[in-house]
């Protein structure tokens, strides 16, 4: 069977590199596959991919050599079920501010009796190059389960969060954080202010052996990042990268306008 590389180097206190897919395109995944990341997230919370072009996506990212991840809409048990009996080596579940619904999240990904899973499907094991009795035997060992720490109250339960058997790696989502951090009259917090949160979690997760990572917009700072010792690190998306290529393009012929917010990843 197909071991899980990824959870392999954050084992090892690697740093990994991948990026979103928000372009529910199989033509589109194929060659980000091959592009040299450690691993794709096929994104099924803010984009319009439905659950067949994921199911395809993540086949054809295995099948490239690469690891495919699936965010799911959130930490349901049908949600979570439903990307890794179709191929997905592993899930990014958001908004995560409780152990409760960490637990959940990571019983929904475990097979019995570690979780709640139940048996079935046939996708995952042709993406894990193994037979379905054999993916039954070892998905448990293999399955990367990431939860997003996105608000306070998921940084005042760090210390439960990233403590519980069966989490891999916390994954903070910078948008949504900077977000619930406004105060009651929307104002956002300050540079320094967002950066001391970000610190918190990265030490709690060094304290408790858990890795954890952010998505960053740039390859500059994902390095600063992993140097820093975030270790799941998301760069920008394949949506993002197109649009910036394409806005490199139209400014160099002097029709360039102002798309800078057309897509924020």
């Amino acid at each position: 069977m197909r071991k899980n590389t990824v959870k392999e180097r954050l084992k090892n206190g690697e740093p990994t590199f991948g990026t979103w897919l928000s372009l529910a395109s199989v033509f589109a995944a194929r060659f980000m596959a091959r592009i040299g990341f450690d691993w794709l997230t096929v994104d099924l919370e803010h984009s319009p991919t439905d659950w067949e072009a994921a199911a395809q996506m993540f086949g054809a990212i295995a099948d490239a050599g690469c690891v495919p991840l699936a965010r799911v809409p959130r930490g349901d048990h049908d949600h979570i079920k439903r990307v890794l009996d179709a191929g997905a080596m592993g899930i990014v579940v958001p908004m995560v501010n409780t152990p409760e619904q960490a637990r959940a999240a990571i019983a929904a990904a475990k097979y019995p009796p570690v979780g709640t899973r139940s048996v079935g499907g046939s996708l995952h094991a042709l993406n894990f190059d193994t037979t379905a009795a054999e993916y039954f035997r070892r998905a448990n060992d293999e399955i990367l389960v990431v939860l997003q720490t996105e608000s306070p109250l998921g940084v005042e339960n760090a210390g439960e969060i990233y403590a519980l058997e069966g989490v891999d790696a916390i994954f903070v989502g910078p948008n949504d954080l900077r977000a619930n951090m406004r105060t009651a009259v929307g104002q956002e917090p300050s540079p320094e202010q967002f950066e001391a949160t970000l610190q918190r979690v990265l030490e709690t997760g060094k304290k408790l052996g858990t890795p954890v990572g952010m998505h960053v917009q740039t390859p500059e700072e994902a390095v600063r990042r992993a140097e820093g010792g975030w270790q799941f690190l998301a760069i920008a998306s394949e949506l993002a990268f197109m649009l910036r290529e394409a806005r490199r393009v139209v400014q160099e012929l002097g029709r360039g306008r102002e798309t800078e917010d057309l897509a924020r990843y």
